[in-house]
């Protein structure tokens, strides 16, 4: 329950402050919807407010569903994208019987406590089409679960290192397209972020 308190506390403000790309993520989409005819739908999971990623999406002429727990995101995404399908719920609850093209979970699984991620992972696959992509981010290290802050609100983060999502998506039938570090772990706050972008063999 933290996480969704204090997103929905940010909410306005992270509307505000997150808007435009950060560092090569325009990139990992390029490389994510490379390929995909168009329209094909996809599954963005922990969506926010919907910018940029799901914007950019869109804009490449796909089709969105957004799936949130936080309402005071999800308010935002759907005042600014009305077109797309904004759903509140967490990833962990969320079911559909619908297929994707594509599913991306971007800045949301190391929300959620580790021992749920590979199940979570199968379940990315199962709602994917044959050849479908996969596109998410994961913490740098096997720092255990901590706690921090961001905008004046607390987090919750865990996380698998990279060389085991790796490992569990090869598992799953996954090849890697790009898999990278976005920003490297530290002696201090940061544990690292690392980007996947992936596809079904």
């Amino acid at each position: 329950m933290t996480n969704l308190k204090s997103y929905n506390a940010i909410a306005d403000t992270w509307a505000k402050t997150r808007t435009a790309f950060y560092g090569r993520e325009q990139i990992y989409l390029d490389a994510f919807l490379n390929g995909l005819s168009v329209p094909s739908p996809i599954l963005d999971l922990g969506c926010g407010t919907g910018k940029p990623m799901a914007e950019y999406i869109m804009h490449r002429g796909h089709e969105i569903t957004g799936v949130d727990q936080a309402l005071g995101l999800l308010r935002h995404a759907s005042a600014s994208f009305p077109q797309a399908v904004w759903i509140e719920s967490s990833i962990e609850n969320f079911t559909t019987q619908q297929k994707f093209s594509g599913i991306i979970c971007w800045d949301a699984l190391f929300h959620i406590e580790r021992s749920q991620h590979e199940g979570l992972l199968q379940r990315m696959c199962d709602l994917l089409d044959e050849d479908g992509r996969l596109m998410l981010t994961m913490g740098g290290s096997a720092h255990p679960a901590f706690e921090d802050t961001m905008l004046g609100e607390i987090f919750f983060y865990d996380s698998h290192p990279p060389e085991k999502v790796l490992e569990l998506l090869g598992k799953l039938g996954f090849e890697i397209v790009i898999g990278e570090f976005m920003n490297q772990p530290t002696t201090g706050r940061d544990k690292g972020r690392y980007a996947i972008v992936a596809r079904r063999k």
